[in-house]
């Protein structure tokens, strides 16, 4: 459709440490992909080149799209590479080191030195002021809001270099006055200074937890604040007048306004949308627990999907932290095409965690890049066709590849380039299976019965090899694997998710209290959502109870369905049998709830049929290639199969290596391969 208008065409951008994926989508119409470098010092910049891409290649009208899509690394980057905000925290008198002294507990018991395993680098010590207020658990002012000390506190940070305040003042989620009144004293005397409450970022019991979350939204926002305007700006100078959405961490989209305000919750937002894209894959396939497993140029994004639904988790891990707000339950690991591989001190392999990323890249880009990394390696061993990668949109030269491999890996061990480059895959592949592990068999489930699903530029070069590792024998290969993140924004749900903290005992709980509660809820829930321009009869409602025994330090999410008869009884058998599932024991003790969350969804597809792109016409098998695999001691013949002309129901055998314009696909010698209905492409282990 070059140089023709398209209508109501609908926009998902995912942006990686490498490349920034597109998918293009017509209801009704084919799906159109693209692949851009990453512009790491700013990502709003590839975003708006691909939109000028688009114009060019594909004629695209810009007031032709009805939706755009986003999903972001900014805020997680901003937090793993320490570039947030210079933050101060204000809090109640006696409470300035909660940060500091955390639970007490900690993960390297026996380290002679020891370091700070609480996030006291957001706010070291001379950056934290406690004022003179208190308000009791139940609400009840104790001791009034001292404003000349609030004022005088806050200068003092902003003086001091603070550019974003965290507020979080002594039981404010039971009665968030004085937060309130401290954010409007701050907004007007130091206005460009951008303020987070705790009353809003996580209004639950468990101060240390609250404060986190509260400081992380503070070190973020700034910088989440400036790439949504940058990038908002730079869409209304394209002429693209359609609010930008942006995927949050629990799955679903948001407005940017309304993320801008919340920025805590944009964690993991990227690899968020490569769990619903890999959800819509199981249903196609009709698979409904399947491991997913995302892999970029920089990390890689591993997520479990059992019973068709992304297992999600109340706090995430960001870094070596946790934060306390829902996500998706995504492990991420330093793991990539762009992996630097090198020999250490002691003459042992080590591949990642760091990565040559997109600026240079690996050597055999050509750009500088002077480290011998996995895709250097993936050449070698003849996994890649230098003149097809990204679909010809970059030449490879795989004599630069030899020379680094050569220089870095194979010469300093003292063996052959060939062995050195396969070495290099299974160090990485070794990585890659322990974090598997760790989303499976360290959470009770056998991954030998769920698929493998890889995304993700590089994921089908290794999706065979990690099976084997696992002992899984089959593998879903979507039809556009390397873009799949791209394409789940497009299917994800409009989202806002609210909780606030609700204890009782399960058996003194009262349905009409209980309804006041989520009536409250919902008022909140339903201000988001009138951000988004949605009318009511088009929102679903889900409720949850975090609910633990009395006297337990963690609670379980628990669906809560209001209308349901005798509610404090049925609750307990669901969280008595939660309990079994995820402890491996339960007992008939006393249980009480602690919070209560409502979610309020709008959109999403179960499926996109767009997907189910059209057979190009052509052979199938366009050629043969010598490749290295870790069976063989040497090279073996592997067919070339160009995906986009197989057509449903096309069968072949390994070793094959399967090209098509995002992703390459190598099949193992031992495996079998078919095309199904919905165009996945499924592996089998013999």
């Amino acid at each position: 459709m070059t140089g023709q208008a398209l209508s109501k065409m609908e926009i998902g951008v995912d942006i990686g440490g490498t490349f920034t994926d597109v998918v293009c989508r017509t209801p009704g119409g084919p799906l159109r992909l693209m692949k851009v470098p990453t512009t790491r010092k700013n990502p709003s910049e590839a975003v708006l080149k691909a939109v000028e891409a688009m114009r060019e290649t594909w004629g695209l009208d810009p007031a032709a799209i009805s939706r755009f899509a986003h999903g972001t690394t900014v805020a997680t980057n901003a937090v793993l590479e320490r570039k947030g905000a210079r933050i101060g925290i204000i809090t109640s008198h006696g409470f300035k080191d909660i940060l500091e002294i955390g639970r007490q507990l900690r993960k390297a018991v026996y380290q002679v030195i020891l370091q700070p395993e609480t996030p006291v680098f957001l706010a070291p010590g001379r950056f934290r002021r406690e004022i003179p207020e208190r308000v009791s658990a139940t609400g009840e002012v104790v001791t009034p809001l001292d404003e000349e000390a609030l004022l005088a506190a806050a200068a003092e940070l902003v003086e001091g270099g603070a550019t974003s305040i965290a507020i979080c003042f002594l039981f404010s989620f039971a009665n968030p006055a004085h937060e309130k009144r401290a954010r409007e004293l701050i907004e007007a005397a130091h206005p460009d200074v951008m303020i987070s409450v705790s009353h809003e970022v996580d209004p639950n019991f468990r101060e240390y937890e609250r404060t986190v979350a509260t400081a992380f939204d503070a070190y973020v926002k700034p910088v989440v604040d400036r790439y949504l305007a940058d990038l908002e700006g730079g869409l209304a100078t394209a002429d693209i007048a359609v609010p930008l959405q942006v995927m949050q961490s629990r799955g679903g989209l948001s407005v940017a306004r309304v993320a801008r305000e919340r920025p805590v919750r944009l964690f993991l937002s990227g690899p968020a949308a490569g769990a619903i894209g890999g959800q819509i894959v199981g249903r196609s396939a009709a698979c409904d627990n399947l491991i997913t497993i995302d892999i970029g140029g920089t990390s890689a994004d591993i997520a479990l999907i059992a019973s068709s639904k992304p297992m999600l988790r109340p706090e995430g891990l960001i870094g070596d932290h946790s934060v306390r707000v829902p996500m998706v339950d995504v492990n991420t690991i330093g793991a990539g095409g762009g992996s630097i591989a090198r020999v250490d001190a002691t003459a042992g392999l080590r591949v990642g965690p760091h990565s040559a990323g997109s600026e240079p890249g690996p050597a055999c880009y050509g750009r500088g890049g002077q480290d011998a990394t996995v895709t250097d390696a993936s050449v070698v061993m003849g996994y890649l066709d230098p003149g097809f990668f990204a679909g010809g949109s970059m030449r490879l030269d795989p004599r630069l590849s030899e020379a680094v491999i050569d220089e870095k890996v194979a010469w300093p061990l003292g063996m052959s380039r060939e062995k050195a480059a396969l070495g290099i895959h299974r160090v990485l592949n070794a990585h890659m299976a322990e974090g598997i592990r760790l989303v499976s068999v360290r959470q009770g489930i056998d991954p030998r019965e769920f698929a493998l699903v890889p995304l993700g530029g590089a994921g089908g070069i290794h999706a065979t090899a990690l099976a084997r590792e696992l002992n899984m024998t089959r593998v879903v290969v979507p039809r556009i694997p390397g873009v799949l993140a791209a394409a789940g924004l497009l299917a994800a749900p409009v989202e806002h998710e609210v909780s606030a903290t609700y204890t009782i005992r399960l058996p003194d709980l009262d349905r009409a209290a209980l309804r006041g509660a989520l009536d409250a809820l919902d008022e909140r829930a339903g201000r988001l959502m009138e951000a988004e321009r949605i009318v009511d009869t088009a929102i679903r409602i889900t409720y949850f109870a975090d609910i633990c025994y009395i006297g337990q330090s963690y609670t379980l999410e628990i669906p809560l369905d209001p209308g349901a008869g005798d509610l404090g009884a049925r609750l307990y058998e669901l969280f008595l049998e939660a309990h079994d599932r995820v402890y491996g024991h339960s007992v008939r003790a006393p249980a009480r709830i602690v919070s209560l969350r409502a979610v309020h969804q709008a959109g999403g597809s179960a499926v996109l049929d767009e997907m189910r792109l059209a057979v190009k016409e052509g052979p199938v098998e366009i050629g043969t290639r010598k490749i290295i695999v870790e069976a063989y001691p040497d090279w073996v013949e592997a067919q070339i199969l160009d995906r986009e002309a197989m057509p449903v129901g096309y069968r072949f055998e390994g070793p094959a290596i399967v090209q098509q314009p995002d992703t390459t696909t190598l099949v193992e010698p031992g495996w079998s391969g078919v095309v199904d209905a919905a165009g996945n492409l499924v592996l089998t282990a013999h």
